[in-house]
């Protein structure tokens, strides 16, 4: 092997300048990746227990529901109630407005 030979494997300046360089943003990019990655896992974990606990809420408005048979009774009443109220505020606007006049 001749002695010069060892000489053009070494780098200029610029080509090392532009070596480092492509290693720092390589490296860089792989922290990115990484720290993305990690920040997708955490997500996931978050959006299931939050699915467990909105499954959870739903299947309690089911339990607390499956018995409702009051509910007609009780909107039929307040019908009953709204259509009174609304009696008297028409008899009372009728007996304001004569007192006015």
């Amino acid at each position: 092997m001749e002695p010069h030979a060892l000489h053009t494997l070494a780098m200029n300046s610029t080509e090392h300048t532009l070596w480092l360089t492509a290693i720092i943003v390589g490296f860089v990019v792989v922290l990115a990746v990484a720290a993305l990655l990690s920040l997708l896992v955490y997500l996931v974990k978050v959006i299931d227990r939050r699915v467990v606990a909105v499954r959870d809420t739903l299947k309690a408005a089911a339990e607390n529901t499956s018995s409702t048979t009051l509910i007609p009774q009780v909107a039929d009443g307040v019908e009953a109630v709204l259509a009174e109220g609304l009696q008297h505020h028409l008899f009372l606007g009728r007996v304001l407005g004569k007192v006015k006049s």
